[in-house]
């Protein structure tokens, strides 16, 4: 019965720190999607221009879409935080060093302490 304990415990070991990858990969994609989806929101926003035109209703537009294409997760609130996100990390160069190897949720409470800074 040990033979088999051990036989366990490595196959087990190997599927965590695959399960580990996994939402490794996953959440660096996501990060960065949310990233390209700030920027593309920041540049249709404001469309050539230093800033955007007062009452523009992009966000929420675009959320009511992507809520009936995708589903949820698409909220004003959550696209507002990928326009955030991509306003304070503008530079590619940190999304593919720093932010890539934080969650979201992580991200979110440095854009929101920089704000008061």
């Amino acid at each position: 019965m040990s033979a088999l304990t051990s036989f366990h415990a490595d196959i087990k070991d190997i599927l965590e720190q695959a399960r580990s990858k996994a939402r490794s990969a996953v959440n660096s994609a996501m990060v960065e999607a949310y990233w390209l989806i700030g920027r593309r929101i920041v540049e249709e926003e404001q469309r050539g221009k230093h800033k955007a035109e007062y009452g523009v209703r992009l966000i929420e537009d675009l959320s009511t879409a992507l809520t009936v294409d995708l589903g949820k997760g698409f909220s004003y609130a959550n696209l507002y935080n990928c326009r955030q996100f991509y306003l304070t990390f503008p530079d590619q160069a940190i999304l593919y060093t720093a932010c890539r190897d934080l969650s979201w949720s992580h991200l979110r409470l440095i854009m929101r302490t920089r704000q008061f800074m």
